[in-house]
């Protein structure tokens, strides 16, 4: 007896499978970043702006808008943030401060970075923030409150109330310097300091006027 052979089916043509690929992703270094200054203006007196501009270059050249940059300054417990500024189009930052105390300390600027830019920071030098205060100058020789004896080359100031040793930056026509307090003084009404011969020519100070002082 004849049996028909069953025909063979067509088989079905399978989805191709995607190939997996076990070798690592590359991914692109981050690029080193450079915080450059323009300009600054950072002695200033009391209640008055501070102020930095400057340039975030990205491997060498601008970087794009809308990069963090801050201005940072050195406390007691580390580092704080003064002020905060994005970077416009060409790189360019403006950041500003206005400073409610006298005194002096250390700044930076500082950008944290990103999965492209390394962080960088760049330090500035001293904020120095000033008060009218009248002075004068004395010479000749003698013992100082503070200890020690008066010369020529002496540097440092009188005060009436400072306590010895304190540093006090002082500012006059452009000059500035940072001097220890070494003697008691001066005692004529509305002179805040005597300025010994040498911080006298350092400054470039007169006999009697207002200077700078931080403190």
């Amino acid at each position: 007896m004849y049996v028909p052979a069953t025909p063979v089916q067509p088989v079905p043509s399978l989805a191709p499978v995607g190939v997996v690929s076990t070798a690592p992703a590359i991914f692109a270094a981050p690029s080193d970043t450079t915080l450059k200054v323009r300009s600054e203006q950072l002695n200033v007196l009391e209640n008055h702006s501070a102020s930095v501009t400057g340039t975030l270059l990205e491997g060498g050249h601008a970087a794009g808008p809308g990069l963090a940059v801050t201005l940072q300054s050195l406390g007691a417990h580390g580092w704080r943030t003064l002020a905060l500024a994005h970077t416009g189009s060409r790189g360019r930052f403006r950041l500003s401060y206005v400073p409610r105390r006298l005194g002096s300390r250390m700044l930076r600027l500082h950008f944290q970075g990103n999965a492209y830019a390394r962080s960088a920071r760049r330090g500035l030098g001293r904020l120095n923030v000033f008060h009218l205060a009248g002075a004068s100058w004395y010479g000749g020789g003698g013992n100082l409150a503070c200890g020690g004896e008066l010369t020529s080359s002496t540097i440092g100031v009188a005060n009436k109330t400072l306590p010895c040793g304190t540093l006090v930056t002082l500012r006059y026509a452009g000059h500035t310097v940072r001097v220890p307090v070494i003697d008691r003084g001066p005692y004529v009404a509305g002179r805040e300091f005597d300025l010994t011969e040498a911080t006298k020519r350092a400054l470039g100070f007169g006999d009697t006027g207002e200077i700078w002082s931080t403190d």
